[in-house]
């Protein structure tokens, strides 16, 4: 899909033809789509490359000035994917008269963007429309931390009760995208690095404070991560042993109740068969017998208590 955009009076209006200073937005383009950019001079290269899932962050720069960066982006894949927090590659392409963002899917980062919450946004600024597309990367980034963090808790609180795996596995899928989230982040601050070395934002001191702002929310991310990693690293393993020790608990409870459960079955089985039953010259004998047997098992259930194996 092929969405452009330009920057007026009003806000950020979609365009139907190319215009300088325009934003093109690309998301899983086809071919047609594809060839409709390359007319701009831009190597098909450039645009096939950030559609790539597997893509690493980098910046190429062409002989006449174009420039591409490719980026990790977070992602959102749902509840019920095996990694349901992902990252993604992203790609601007710069050229002298055009921003282009090319990306395989549709994103919280570019929606961002269209929507309008973007206050002061300018496509006509490519340098700062840059640079605050990696400020709000950063951030969404933090965002989605924020969020892991909450279903740990969530988790956290079911676990102290269960004896399946269900909920450890649950943490295994965020403890995943936790990972992918430290590799993404680490690619971004390198491609941030060279960003800086390359001098393209130090012409105006507005945009290469925003580039430290943009390298600054960027390791603070790569911080949290890192500490969320930590903790969550240590919660599997204290679930781990909590569940085992649920389970525990409910075998030695099962345990004590069949003995308990056994010493009637005894007894009865005992004077079943051909044995002379005490106290048979008294009236109702059976209740003396009975109250024998419940005694032992209030006896054994006291024992139990005081050794808290019940």
């Amino acid at each position: 899909m092929r969405t452009i955009y330009k920057s007026t009076e009003t806000g950020l209006t979609v365009m139907n033809e190319i215009s300088p200073g325009c934003w093109i937005n690309l998301v899983d383009p086809s071919t047609d789509e594809i060839e409709s950019v390359t007319t701009l001079g831009i190597p098909a290269d450039f645009i096939t490359y950030p559609l790539d899932l597997d893509e690493r962050p980098r910046i190429e720069r062409e002989d006449d000035g174009m420039l591409l960066i490719i980026f990790r982006i977070p992602y959102y894949e749902g509840p019920k994917v095996d990694i349901p927090f992902t990252t993604i590659p992203m790609g601007i392409i710069l050229t002298e008269r055009v921003i282009i963002t090319v990306c395989r899917r549709s994103n919280e980062v570019i929606q961002e963007f269209t929507s309008g919450k973007v206050r002061g946004l300018s496509t006509a600024k490519r340098n700062r429309f840059i640079l605050r597309l990696l400020l709000l990367t950063a951030n969404r980034f933090l965002s989605y931390l924020r969020e892991i963090n909450r279903m740990v808790e969530v988790t956290e609180d079911k676990m102290q009760a269960s004896m399946q795996n269900r909920e450890v596995l649950e943490l295994l899928k965020l403890s995943k995208s936790l990972v992918l989230f430290t590799q993404g982040l680490k690619s971004n601050e390198l491609m941030l690095e060279r960003l800086q070395k390359s001098q393209l934002f130090h012409q105006y001191p507005d945009d290469e404070d925003l580039l430290e702002d943009v390298i600054t929310e960027n390791q603070q991310a790569i911080e949290m991560v890192n500490i969320s990693s930590n903790i969550l690293s240590s919660l599997m393993d204290a679930f781990a042993s909590i569940i085992s020790n649920n389970l525990n608990v409910v075998m030695k409870f099962l345990a004590s109740v069949t003995i308990v459960l056994s010493i009637p079955t005894i007894v009865t089985s005992f004077f079943g068969m051909n044995v002379n039953l005490p106290f048979a010259d008294l009236n109702h004998a059976y209740l003396i017998i009975i109250g024998i047997f419940l005694a032992l098992c209030i006896l054994i259930v006291y024992i139990f208590m005081k050794r808290d194996w019940f």
